[in-house]
């Protein structure tokens, strides 16, 4: 059976489309698409007309490959963005009378749920770890511990929230951080239970971006975790925090949509690592699409 699976982000749309079989599943097709959905209106709770082209413009692009690859089967999952619009009725009714595809909105929870549903596809978690998805609407947190039943958050301490909420500075400036930081913490008092984990799972976007940097060049291909350094991993977070806007247009591992944000992305998994007293970093190329995939096997 050949399914698609498309992720509508605050940030990017992502379009999984794979064939399943009896044990898990083959990726046919990876897609992304830089929407900033929640650009212009995250904050005031709407989908504002620009971004609901730019959305239209990327599922054209997804309805158009999962044609030609003959899917049987279409999931479309609103998170963020979606969830928290008073317009999203309208939006998902467009979208099915244009497309023929329903999109479920699920709440941070479900979010978190399907994030580690799709990273344990790749990991299988012999240590107690924290694993951490970065979205521009929200960031999800799941800890992970042998024996012990699994704890989700979802905080609203996106990237694309933080950008248009505070008049941050080019680049950051220590003012800027230490309010981003107090945000973060006033914002996320659910993991204030967690207690600490030696390992972080990133899970897939920004972490591909960070993986990038680290070692210049491209995420691998294959469904495998990947370690990190963490020392090399802090000095990249550090030249992210500290960099103008023009350094992050030259750099040739950053991508267009993470430009803007990757400060905040970046201050953000400092903050993590440090209160946490992470000590290793492995980032897996799974993450929420990956998990919605579990539901066919039910």
């Amino acid at each position: 059976m050949r399914v698609a699976v498309i992720d509508l982000g605050t940030n990017t749309f992502n379009l999984l489309v794979a064939d399943l079989h009896s044990t898990g599943f083959e990726v046919v097709c990876n897609s992304k698409e830089g929407v900033a959905l929640g650009m212009g209106g995250i904050n005031r709770g709407v989908i504002s007309v620009a971004a609901k082209e730019r959305a239209f413009a990327a599922i054209t692009k997804f309805r158009e490959i999962c044609n030609a690859l003959s899917v049987s089967s279409i999931v479309g999952i609103g998170t963020s963005a979606v969830r928290d619009a008073q317009n999203n009725g309208e939006f998902i009714l467009e979208v099915k009378e244009r497309f023929d595809i329903d999109i479920e909105i699920v709440d941070g929870l479900e979010e978190a749920r399907l994030i580690y549903q799709g990273v344990s596809w790749s990991c299988e978690f012999d240590q107690t770890s924290l694993i951490m998805d970065i979205g521009g609407g929200s960031t999800e947190f799941i800890r992970v511990e042998t024996g012990k039943e699994l704890e989700f958050f979802s905080a609203n301490i996106g990237v694309s929230r933080a950008v248009q909420l505070f008049d941050l500075k080019d680049p950051l400036s220590m003012e800027d951080q230490k309010e981003l930081l107090a945000w973060f913490e006033e914002n996320s008092e659910g993991i204030q239970r967690f207690n600490p984990c030696k390992i972080l799972v990133g899970a897939s976007g920004s972490f591909e971006t960070f993986y990038e940097m680290v070692q210049r060049k491209e995420f691998p291909k294959f469904s495998e975790n990947i370690r990190i350094s963490k020392e090399e991993l802090i000095k990249t977070l550090d030249w992210i925090i500290g960099s103008t806007s023009e350094e992050r247009k030259n750099h040739p591992f950053i991508i267009p949509i993470r430009r803007k944000m990757a400060p905040v992305a970046a201050l953000k998994t400092k903050w993590i690592m440090e209160k946490f007293g992470v000590r290793e970093v492995v980032i897996s190329p799974y993450s929420l699409k990956e998990g919605v995939l579990r539901r066919f096997f039910r």
